[in-house]
């Protein structure tokens, strides 16, 4: 007998931890190759661990939940045959998960460094949300258990509860006697006025008959990314109307045709990439990431769209180098994301390194919308309903009113980086380019 150790695999390059969200085998259980041994999540996608090998599980090394590092041993599998994998972990290596990175939280450089002689109780590796060196040794220095943080209303960015919040709390659980603060650095004046201050936000009122649904894990993520956006971007949004009844005349014609020929039905959505990515070439500026006071200018076009989910929640994969993709080939990315999003098949690097976001508000009859950006990206275009209106064309005739095909295009970008002459620039480009759609054009 020989024993395997089963790595968490990699994912993607800038994929390097997950959350184990279930494990599909118990030690004792018999695995074929390529049965899923668990099931992990990333930010957003949820994925499936197979076997590469055939034998019996005999040791999980995490438990649900867990934040597990990209290539660390998640579990022990025994094989047959003589020959030796990598050894097991030693005993100390198994008592010890390997240690979850910290999310990178706006601001973290600006809080004072945590004294480590502090007490290690409660376990903040078990909560989901940060707290600051002072609050964990506030809350040692007390005796306040982790459960009782987590019910403590913040006050503080993002909800984050604040040295005021745990210490009212505190008081007001003592019945009024002051609270004894532990000694700590303080940080710098400019330092304290870098962090925004929030007035309490009073708890919602309840009823007999109101209903209090959890968040699941991917709409907090989402949640936080949203917070999280706005917080880090000044948003301006800009509006064009676009007369597209070319490019709705072209795939009425040839929709039935395509599906026939490829087994894939054309959607506006490849249309809309399309023109998103040439402008996006004719404009490279809004093809940019913020750091500090860098722009860092992306070679890659690669665009992100927004799929909404059975369950409500929302997803956004990207289509690599969509740029390169003739509208055949967008065709088929769009589809194939798109279902596999639906089914939870994404992998979890088929939502990372996006450049630049679409998302189809018109999906659900709305005719324009005011996005908020998918950070780290500075732009994000909002496709509205096409809507049959009464418009003025110019012809050498004179002008004239006619029936056409309208929609509007909103795009939402980073005033820190991107003006309204680039803003508009941008999205009335994108609008040229589908009111100039060649409706004898020939799909590749």
């Amino acid at each position: 007998m020989a024993q395997y150790e089963l790595l968490l695999p990699k994912m993607g390059e800038s994929v390097a931890e997950a959350t184990i969200i279930k494990w599909t085998k118990q030690p004792g259980d018999m695995i074929q190759l390529d049965d899923t041994i668990l099931e992990i999540a990333t930010d957003k996608v949820d994925s499936e661990v197979p076997s590469p090998i055939a034998g019996k599980l005999v040791k999980q090394l995490f438990a649900a939940d867990d934040v597990v590092q990209v290539g660390a041993v998640i579990a022990i599998i025994e094989t047959e045959g003589g020959a030796e994998s990598a050894p097991a972990p030693t005993a100390q290596q198994e008592e010890t998960p390997a240690p979850a990175i910290e999310k990178e939280i706006p601001g973290l450089s600006q809080l004072p460094v945590e004294d480590k002689s502090a007490s290690e109780a409660p376990d903040f590796k078990n909560s989901d949300r940060f707290y600051s060196p002072l609050v964990k040794s506030i809350a040692a220095q007390e005796n306040i258990s982790l459960a009782e943080l987590d019910q403590i209303k913040g006050s503080g960015a993002e909800g984050r509860l604040t040295k005021d919040d745990l210490l009212n709390h505190i008081q007001a659980k003592n019945g009024g006697a002051p609270v004894t603060q532990p000694k700590v650095d303080t940080p710098a004046p400019a330092q304290k006025a870098a962090e925004p201050v929030k007035a309490a936000t009073p708890a919602p009122s309840l009823s007999g008959g109101d209903e209090i649904i959890e968040m699941d894990r991917m709409r907090k993520l989402i949640a936080e990314h949203m917070v999280m956006s706005k917080h880090t971007s000044p948003h301006v949004t800009s509006f064009v109307e676009a007369d597209v009844t070319n490019m709705v005349m072209w795939r009425d014609k040839v929709k039935k045709s395509f599906e026939q020929r490829e087994n894939e039905k054309i959607t506006f959505t490849p249309i809309f990439i399309e023109a998103v990515s040439k402008a996006i070439k004719d404009f490279p500026m809004i093809n940019v990431t913020v750091n500090g006071t860098q722009i860092i200018k992306k070679k890659d076009i690669n665009i992100g769209m927004a799929a909404a989910l059975p369950s409500g929640n929302l997803i956004v994969p990207v289509i690599k180098n969509a740029d390169q993709l003739n509208l055949l080939g967008l065709t088929k990315a769009v589809n194939d994301l798109a279902a596999r999003a639906r089914g939870s098949k994404l992998k979890p690097d088929e939502t990372q390194n996006g450049t630049f976001t679409l998302t189809n508000v018109g999906s659900f009859g709305n005719v324009m919308g005011t996005p908020i950006i998918n950070q780290p990206q500075v732009a994000i275009l909002a496709v509205g309903a096409i809507k049959k209106k009464p418009a003025v064309l110019e012809t050498e005739f004179g002008d004239v009113i006619a029936i056409r095909h309208m929609m509007f295009l909103s795009l939402s970008y980073d005033h820190r980086v991107v003006d309204g002459a680039l803003g508009g620039s941008f999205v009335r480009r994108v609008a040229d380019y589908l009111e100039n759609w060649d409706i004898n054009r020939e799909i590749s």
